[in-house]
């Protein structure tokens, strides 16, 4: 298994099979709800619709739970799961306490940007001393443009190839009728 695999939780994972398997069921039947799927998938409150709404902008997939989890297993499988980690990571930072802000920085620092970091991300030279200069004062604001950059490398790079993906494409893919 790939080291990305192993990053990504396994509920994640689980949750992104059952919204395959869930949205490939949907396309058979007429109904766009899913009030009638087990109790294991009461849970996932989607219609056949959803999906399509994930290829209106990048920021609609990203606050879609379950398009998060898509796209995050979408990233595993072209071995870049650590961007969107690493844009999740910083997500989290900013709504840390201050008191806390300083281990967690220097725990994401370590982690996505460091020299030797386990899931470098791809930062060009001047954000990575940018974002070294700020760890000497963490602050909310700590990694705000290498965020930035990780932000903008998957929506120009990542989200299009998930949009012409095979997992998308069969999750918004109309069911036949006849």
């Amino acid at each position: 298994m790939c080291r990305g695999l192993d990053s990504l939780p396994s509920t994640c994972l689980e949750r992104a099979k059952e919204l395959k398997a869930l949205f490939g069921s949907l396309l058979h039947k007429s109904e766009h709800s899913i009030t009638s799927q087990s109790k294991k998938n009461e849970k996932l409150r989607l219609n056949v619709d959803e999906p399509l709404k994930w290829k209106e902008s990048f920021d609609k997939l990203l606050s879609s739970q379950n398009g998060l989890c898509l796209f995050r297993a979408f990233l595993v499988s072209e071995f870049s799961e650590e961007n969107i980690a690493f844009y999740l990571a910083c997500e989290d930072y900013q709504a840390t306490k201050p008191s806390k802000q300083a281990s967690k920085a220097k725990k994401i620092y370590d982690e996505f940007i460091g020299a030797d970091a386990p899931r470098e991300v791809n930062l060009d030279h001047l954000t990575k001393a940018i974002t070294k200069e700020n760890m000497k004062h963490p602050g909310q604001s700590c990694f705000d443009l290498a965020q930035a950059k990780i932000y903008t490398l998957m929506e120009k790079d990542c989200y299009p190839r998930f949009l012409k993906s095979t997992t998308y494409l069969e999750v918004t893919r109309k069911p036949k009728t006849g």
